[in-house]
């Protein structure tokens, strides 16, 4: 415990986030104000006193709201989450905030990329789909053993680097591709290895290099019947190239936990009012591509590490502040 208690604001807080923020803050010395909306120009008087504030992903945060923190006396923004492509760091440290990630399990994701490369190669979504209304049938097409395919991993950081080494128990060929290889993984050129593998999984940060990495020109270089995996980020996929290549029949099925456009429509029920996107729509209809809405990172493990990490980072920030 603090000598004083710090006081962090916490946005865009869900109930299970604020359990956990209610249980651990009193142990770190920290008064939290919790708010289930996202961080706005509306809200931002609930930050007013605390120099730290922690926002959530799944809402984009406009550079009119970072001038608003920042002229309401925040000095420092964690984001609960890897990434930073909801908000513009650059704009933040404009107007004085710096803004720091959190690091959680990266075996959340890692898990749930190798279940989805297990579920399409053995077309559970097909077979589900069936089952549902009592057809017990066996698929017309049979199911591949991961053990007789090779799998490119692009981008290795520690996500990456979980999924490697899960893949490595099956048996499978691994490839792997980043700007700055570290470690013992068998790298290749991003080409050589969309053109060898038979299934290619996305970990890589979303950059505006990043952007559509996989575009219609690199998804044409892919082997016929290939799989793309992509738990990463959605734009780093080309969506509409993506699903031309799949109702064509040149690739074999997709597995996207993201999505481009995914804001606003993950998270949301959805069952009365269908999202307007015609590229979603189309991507659901196909019995070989399985969608989820930006969950592979959700347990209760890495729930735990971002709440306990975030708290961390501000706690760090302030002693900074006060020592530095």
């Amino acid at each position: 415990m603090t000598d004083t208690a710090l006081g962090i604001t916490i946005y865009g807080c869900e109930p299970d986030e604020a359990a956990l923020f209610r249980e651990l803050a009193p142990r770190c010395g920290v008064v939290p104000t919790i708010t289930g909306a996202a961080v706005s120009e509306a809200n931002v008087v609930l930050a007013h006193g605390n120099r730290c504030v922690s926002v959530a992903h799944k809402t984009a945060i406009t550079n009119a709201t970072l001038s608003a923190l920042g002229r309401a006396g925040v000095r420092y923004l964690s984001t609960r989450s890897i990434g930073f492509d909801h908000l513009d760091v650059d704009h933040a440290k404009r107007v004085g905030i710096e803004v720091g990630n959190v690091a959680y399990s990266p075996d959340s994701v890692a898990d749930y990329t190798v279940m989805l490369m297990l579920m399409v190669a053995r077309n559970v979504k097909a077979l589900l789909r069936r089952t549902d209304v009592y057809d017990y049938r066996l698929h017309d097409v049979r199911g591949k053993e991961l053990r007789d395919l090779t799998v490119g991993v692009v981008g290795t950081g520690r996500i990456g680097v979980a999924v490697l080494d899960r893949l490595r128990g099956f048996g499978c060929r691994v490839l792997a591709y980043d700007i700055r290889p570290r470690n013992s993984a068998d790298y290749t050129s991003l080409d050589e290895l969309l053109q060898l593998s038979d299934v290619v999984t996305l970990h890589t940060p979303l950059t505006a290099d990043t952007h559509h990495l996989l575009d219609a020109r690199r998804i044409a270089r892919l082997k016929r019947g290939a799989v793309v995996v992509n738990t990463g980020r959605g734009p780093l996929l080309d969506t509409r190239a993506l699903v031309e290549a799949l109702e064509s029949g040149r690739l074999g099925g997709a597995a996207l936990d993201v999505l481009e456009g995914e804001e606003g429509v993950f998270y949301a029920d959805h069952r009365t009012d269908p999202p307007d996107s015609d590229l979603l729509v189309r991507l659901q209809s196909l019995p070989n591509v399985l969608i989820s809405p930006h969950t592979a990172y959700y347990t209760d493990h890495a729930l735990r590490d971002t709440v306990e990490n975030s708290l961390i980072n501000c706690l760090t920030f302030e002693s900074e502040l006060r020592h530095g």
